[in-house]
């Protein structure tokens, strides 16, 4: 659990936590620049990449996915704000979307995160990799929705909050990888799409890692400096880094061919999923 007395700490753990604190540091760029340039709030490659590295830290096995999906959470609250900021300033957020989605939003993550805590981390990494499997999927079809379809009234709207927020608080993301196919099903624009998904991703972050935090303060055998399943070291590194690149990932967004990135990503996904697989089994 975490400690209050850092200054007992601090100076005997800084010069190891170097290189921790720098490798947080880039998987925080990476994260920020997803972020801003496809809406998915950076977990999706935050989430493997804490699990490297806590593993390498050598935190006991059965907390690692925890503390993976607790501090992907929380970095999403400031990659989303600095992402969605970004976006707002440039007109793509349709703000009705978000207020209508929201409230089943807040209630499906708190309720992810309970289920979650429940859970093993072998179980939690099981469920990570089928999801990426299936966020590299869609993303690799490229399906295009009817052009007749659009979004459901506000029941709907709220069934769907539930369901994006209960995945995201299981898999650690911000909610894009399912909010935005889901909009682009409804025929929203993609770059409209990206930039309310970004948004949508600050009440997910919140209610995600109020629960990851809840959920562990009773949790014995954490590592120092932990705050439940909140690790703040990652936390700082990839904050400090990801706010900086997010706007950087926005102005990609609107530069760049959004679907042949996204056929690159759905590769790279595949590759962490498989990996990730590899050492389940």
């Amino acid at each position: 659990m975490f400690s209050f007395s850092l200054s007992h700490v601090l100076p005997a753990a800084l010069p190891a936590m170097t290189p921790v604190l720098l490798t947080y540091l880039g998987f925080g760029a990476v994260a920020g620049v997803l972020a801003g340039l496809l809406g998915i709030g950076g977990g999706l490659v935050i989430v493997p990449m804490l699990v490297f590295c806590l593993t390498w830290q050598k935190v006991p096995q059965e907390h690692i996915m925890h503390l993976a999906l607790g501090t992907s959470m929380a970095s999403i609250i400031f990659t989303s704000v600095s992402s969605f900021y970004a976006h707002h300033k440039r007109g793509a957020v349709y703000w009705l979307i978000v207020r209508r989605i929201v409230p089943g939003i807040l209630i499906g993550t708190f309720l992810g995160t309970i289920c979650a805590s429940s859970l093993t981390t072998r179980y939690l990494k099981a469920f990570f990799v089928v999801f990426l499997y299936y966020v590299a999927v869609t993303m690799l079809t490229n399906h295009k929705p009817k052009p007749t379809r659009e979004l459901p009234g506000k029941a709907a709207m709220f069934g769907v909050g539930n369901v994006i927020g209960v995945v995201s608080s299981l898999v650690g993301i911000g909610g894009g990888s399912l909010s935005v196919p889901f909009m682009i099903w409804c025929n929203v624009p993609v770059h409209n799409a990206i930039g309310t998904s970004a948004a949508i991703g600050f009440p997910i972050a919140v209610a995600g890692t109020a629960g990851f935090i809840l959920n562990g303060l009773r949790t014995s055998n954490l590592p120092e400096f932990s705050l439940g399943y909140l690790y703040l070291p990652a936390l700082a590194g990839i904050v400090c880094a990801s706010v900086l690149t997010a706007p950087f990932g926005v102005r990609l967004a609107h530069a760049l061919p959004v679907a042949q990135l996204k056929r690159v990503f759905a590769i790279l996904l595949l590759v962490i999923g498989t990996r990730m697989l590899y050492s389940i089994l």
